[in-house]
């Protein structure tokens, strides 16, 4: 497990108010980055917002500007992304070509908003893109006072908004202001804030495995067991699909759920994504840790045979999740306020409540040995037995030593 950064500036309009927030790079808690590689870059802080914190605390009500170079911004996996929340900037080292500009105006009709990064000059490279960009944004360090006007005038198209960006005083503030701009950001109203956080790791094996069963149109019975092999995986696949999906009415609290409503194709490039982020564990899979959770899950789901498929699926959330406060050395509580699980599970994993807390109280004695306490609470649970119990064990420490050979 490590620890994960991402840097996040705010854009304010003319009365100061926030507008959205632009989200970089960062590869530790100082406020600056070395950035070799635009594309593994961006990469690194989608899959940061969207799966280590989480969109909606990575940018709360707030839409989210995202640098894209010219290979991210041709690459499918973009579209993944929440149209509604995010904002494509198109880096200025782009080569504007035909097909470069007929990609923008298939995301622009598909909902996306773009903007053009670090404008310096009206260059005539990039006119095509300004009938389909809806924010320009000037770098007012880098142009002359003397020419800001004209470059002003020149980028007035249509519906354009002009974004001054590197504002350090309130003079520029002012000046920009009347020229036109209607957006602003710069380190006269707030330098980027380190957001910091914990990294859920993920096998970059079981990442290439669930990969070939997504592209391979495997059965989706088979992608959910590949992902049930990792806890953390699992975890932040329903995450996601609670930010892509943010319209959704209901919250997505159940795999076969998440897989149905991400999608084959938003799957694939979700994976793309973490593997292109460099998403390799750090820590091999049978870690004990690992492997008690998702034992106890599976004797849960096991003995919630004769229940519902919803009832099975919280049996299994609950056994994998009651194990995550020691794995990434935070509150349960905390990891629980940024997850979309069921009440139940809720209930189960704060207070033992509900059948789903009895069950895993039941499998949490268990795993200390027989004795008066581990009957006791197989009486609570009409119509089972100390043998279906250990029938039980055996089965899901079979799958789990199945699944730590497959690692190896």
């Amino acid at each position: 497990m490590s620890n994960v950064f991402l840097g996040r500036q705010p854009i304010l309009d003319s009365e100061l108010n926030m507008f959205a927030f632009e989200l970089l790079f960062r590869s530790g808690d100082w406020n600056s980055a070395q950035i070799s590689d635009d594309f593994t870059a961006t990469a690194t802080v989608i899959s940061h917002a969207f799966n280590e914190f989480g969109i909606e605390a990575a940018l709360g009500p707030y839409r989210g500007f995202i640098n894209v170079n010219e290979s991210l911004l041709m690459s499918d996996m973009i579209e993944f992304l929440p149209r509604e929340k995010v904002v494509l900037e198109i880096l200025e080292t782009v080569k504007v070509t035909k097909p470069l500009v007929e990609r923008c105006r298939m995301l622009k009709s598909a909902g996306f908003t773009l903007a053009l990064d670090d404008v310096v000059e009206a260059a005539e490279a990039f006119a095509p893109l300004l009938d389909l960009v809806e924010i320009v944004k000037i770098d007012i360090l880098e142009v002359e006072r003397s020419r800001l006007a004209a470059l002003v005038s020149s980028m007035r198209k249509g519906r354009i908004r002009l974004l001054a960006e590197k504002v350090d005083s309130m003079e520029q503030f002012d000046h920009c202001k009347s020229l036109g701009f209607e957006l602003f950001q710069g380190y006269y109203f707030a330098r980027p804030q380190i957001i910091k956080g914990k990294r859920l790791s993920h096998s970059e094996l079981t990442l290439m495995n669930l990969l070939g069963l997504v592209m391979s149109d495997a059965e989706e019975a088979k992608i959910e067991a590949a992902l049930k092999e990792n806890p953390t995986l699992s975890i932040n696949l329903l995450r996601l699909t609670n930010s892509v999906a943010c319209g959704a009415r209901c919250k997505i609290t159940s795999l076969r759920s998440a897989i149905t409503v991400l999608g084959r194709r938003q799957m694939q490039r979700w994976i793309q994504i973490l593997l292109y982020s460099g998403g390799q564990a750090d820590e091999n899979f049978p870690s004990p840790l690992l492997q008690l959770a998702a034992t106890r899950g599976k004797i849960m789901e096991i003995l919630s045979s004769k229940k519902d498929r919803e009832f099975q699926d919280n049996a299994f959330m609950t056994g994998i999740m009651s194990l995550m406060d020691t794995l990434l050395g935070m509150p349960l509580q905390e990891i629980l306020s940024s997850l979309p699980v069921s009440r139940e599970v809720e209930d189960a994993l704060l207070g033992g409540k509900g059948e789903l807390g009895r069950l895993l109280s039941l499998v949490e004695t268990l795993e200390k040995g027989c004795g008066d306490d581990l009957f006791a609470c197989i009486a609570e649970h009409g119509g089972l037995s100390l043998n279906d119990l250990n029938a039980a064990q055996m089965e899901a420490l079979q799958w789990t030593n199945d699944m730590s050979k497959s690692h190896d």
